[in-house]
């Protein structure tokens, strides 16, 4: 055999090699069947230690042969009483590649044997433990250069990763080892080389910590901006919008927060590259198949440059980014599209990821009767027999041919405008239009009759908070009331079912159990969510919640020393790292947003220590920010806001003054939203006043309707609102 060095050499290798042969996908998050439905096979097995769980990715794995563990006491226990090591593998309910492995590999009994024999096996829903996912993503990462789902990590009993990587097949071919060669390679290595796997972990963990080590630097300049905007221009697609490594392209992610800023940042600065590439982008992404063009919603990524072809799954967490950005496109260019973009993402929302409690379901996955995409991709025949006389214009709009664009079938997609459409074709647009809607309505109707995909039905504090926000957002821009009363219950619904005795959020519910400790993200998503329903409705209990809520979040992971946040708690479980960071993922950075959260409740509060907090978390990784900006992309939406100077508007009167309703619309649809708003009436004088310091003495002149425009505290004089 050879030596310990070269072994472990070889293997990394191997993993590495493994993961670069994949297709794009497997080295992505992507969908699959959740299918709650046990086979013949199945319903003869035990139950694993996965018994009594919630999260509906660990129930699928619940019959596998191999004995699953969840992440607790029991399993780590266990490795430290058998001095076995750990195999860790994360993925959630839509990961496609996940499920894939599960039925080469977790589902084979000899496979389960080697497995159970030589480790002990836990299961991890990375939607629920972020904590841990983190942790051993960035083990992996640092191995190999790269990762995804399903992450498998190899831990010593005292949870040091010391071997990883993502899929791994059934069989080894074009260079890659099976999962079974894994296994084999890592026991033999256990039993006969343990000095060399103790060292190799000891030094991956220390890296880890150096790697969190804080970066404190200076407070970003007027220059950060602009020094973004040229780094988001060299991974800027230039045809089909869009951002990715240059010259590859694919796969794609909408980038929702880094075409927040662009949007934001080009209309501030006046300049129109930031705000062409965001349109570029919103365009192509709307008329692609990554949306859907008969129900509304978008799928995770596109698998290809054009935007075509998507992992079918869909999330909660993008569409409510998406839909925050449709909106707010609408808002800086006055262009319908983007509304109407924006709008069907919320009608899909309420229609098909509601709870009757008013609780967003997490995620819809893409394969249906053990297919991907099945239930979304159509043919030729198909649409000619739905759509009847209105055939012809349903097929030339959504580009649907005899060959299909999708394994022989059509994901539909839109090429041009409705005015393009029938100025090329001399139609009538009213006519088209109502026929488009005709054949839409009718294909939706016939793939209600198909069997669906199957709905990841969890509720997640953080995911919840981010379209609580979005609904709140639309709510006021666009002056929807059903948006707003779906913001409202959402509120109600976290604050009543989400929330442990001290006032905490928990992380996760399903089906009537609430647990896990709420996360950095958590809290600061729905403090956010609170304060956006504060503005868009000024009802005083939204105000005080958000500000409870941004309170908790620097009592319990504010880093007092260095500034920034962590992203668990100070009594949270201990785990390998307690990790700071700024970095975006699909999701926005927890300290950014909570940074933001600061930020606005400080300038609106009159709370100067507030707004330091909200600085120092930006100087705690300004070394990172400066030399790689468009990582950090909520921070740099944060930078914008302070370059803004955003006013404090506090109007006094009667909200129900039609003056006042008209101002205070005026400022409440104000964008970019740079600014903080309240309105102080008599009745409520008292209750704000305890929230709000700044409120005190300022009062209506003449008995009329007053605002009160205020920066940084020093306010300019009032003005008294007339007709």
């Amino acid at each position: 055999m050879s030596s310990p060095s070269t072994t472990r050499a070889d293997l990394l290798r191997a993993f590495a090699l493994s993961l670069t042969l994949l297709s794009p996908a497997s080295a992505q998050d992507a969908p699959h069947s959740n299918d709650p439905h046990m086979s013949q096979d199945q319903a003869t097995r035990e139950a694993n230690h996965l018994q009594g769980e919630t999260s509906p990715y660990l129930l699928q794995h619940l019959y596998n042969p191999v004995d699953w563990y969840p992440w607790g006491p029991e399993a780590l226990q266990r490795a430290k009483d058998e001095d076995k090591p750990i195999l860790v593998s994360i993925g959630y309910s839509a990961c496609h590649w996940c499920h894939v492995m599960e039925h080469e590999s977790f589902e084979d009994p000899e496979v389960a044997k080697l497995m159970n024999r030589w480790f002990v096996c836990i299961k991890i829903d990375r939607e629920e433990r972020p904590d841990i996912d983190q942790i051993y993503m960035a083990a992996v990462q640092r191995m190999t250069g790269s990762g995804g789902w399903p992450l498998n990590c190899f831990l010593t009993p005292e949870l040091e990763p010391f071997f990883g990587g993502t899929y791994f097949p059934p069989r080894s071919g074009y260079g890659r080892p099976s999962w079974t060669e894994v296994l084999k390679q890592i026991h033999t290595m256990w039993v006969d080389h343990r000095d060399s796997i103790k060292s190799a972990s000891e030094r991956l963990t220390a890296d880890l910590e150096r790697q969190n080590q804080p970066r404190v630097g200076s407070l970003p300049g007027a220059d950060l901006l602009p020094q973004a905007l040229e780094a988001s221009r060299m991974s800027f697609d230039p045809i089909y919008g869009g951002f990715s490594q240059p010259d590859l392209y694919a796969p794609k992610f909408p980038h929702s927060t880094e075409l927040t800023y662009l949007l934001r940042y080009g209309e501030r600065a006046g300049d129109p590259r930031a705000t062409a590439m965001v349109e570029q982008s919103l365009e192509k992404m709307a008329r692609g198949g990554i949306h859907d063009q008969i129900a509304g919603g978008f799928a995770r990524y596109s698998v290809d440059r054009e935007w075509l072809v998507p992992h079918f799954e869909k999330m909660l967490y993008d569409n409510a980014q998406l839909a925050r950005v449709y909106i707010e496109a609408w808002q800086a260019t006055g262009k319908e599209y983007w509304r109407e973009v924006g709008v069907k993402i919320f009608e899909y929302v309420l229609r098909e990821m509601t709870s009757p409690e008013g609780a967003f379901y997490s995620a819809t996955d893409a394969d249906s009767e053990g297919e991907e995409g099945k239930f979304f991709v159509w043919s030729l025949d198909e649409v000619k027999e739905v759509c009847g006389e209105d055939a012809d214009v349903a097929i030339a709009w959504y580009g649907v041919t005899k060959a299909g664009n999708f394994e022989g079938h059509n994901i539909f997609t839109q090429e041009k405008s409705l005015v393009e459409f029938c100025e090329e074709r001399k139609l009538d647009p009213i006519e088209t239009a109502a026929a488009i809607e005709r054949a839409r309505a009718a294909l939706y109707a016939r793939r209600e009759t198909r069997v669906h995909p199957l709905l990841d039905d969890k509720i997640l504090s953080a995911w919840n908070g981010l379209m609580l926000s979005a609904f709140a957002r639309a709510g006021a821009a666009l002056g929807e009331e059903r948006y707003l009363e779906a913001a409202r219950a959402n509120a109600r619904f976290l604050l009543e079912h989400m929330r442990a005795e001290d006032g905490r959020l928990m992380r996760t519910r399903r089906e009537g159990v609430t647990h896990l400790a709420g996360y950095l993200e958590d809290h600061a998503f729905v403090a956010e969510g609170m304060l956006d329903l504060y503005e868009a409705t000024l009802e005083v209990e939204w105000l005080e919640e958000a500000i409870a809520l941004a309170d908790l979040t620097d009592e319990h992971f504010l880093d007092e020393e260095n500034g920034g946040y962590y992203k668990t708690a100070h009594d949270h479980e201990d785990l390998l790292v307690r990790f700071s960071t700024a970095t975006e993922s699909s999701l926005p950075s927890g300290t950014g947003v909570a940074a933001l959260n600061a930020a606005r409740l400080g300038y609106l509060l009159g709370d100067p220590d507030r707004i330091n907090r909200s600085r120092d978390a930006m100087k705690r990784h300004g070394q990172a920010l400066s030399s790689y900006p468009t990582a950090f992309c909520q921070i740099l939406i944060l930078h914008d806001f302070f370059e803004a100077k955003p006013a404090e508007l506090y109007f006094v009167g009667d909200k129900s003054d039609p003056v006042l309703q008209r101002e205070l619309e005026r400022w409440r649809t104000f964008w970019p939203p740079y600014r903080v708003l309240t309105v102080v009436e008599e009745s409520e004088r008292e209750r704000l006043e305890g929230l709000i310091p700044a409120v005190e003495g300022k009062a209506a002149l003449e008995g009329k309707p007053t605002l009160y425009i205020c920066h940084e505290g020093i306010c300019e004089a009032p003005e008294v609102l007339s007709e």
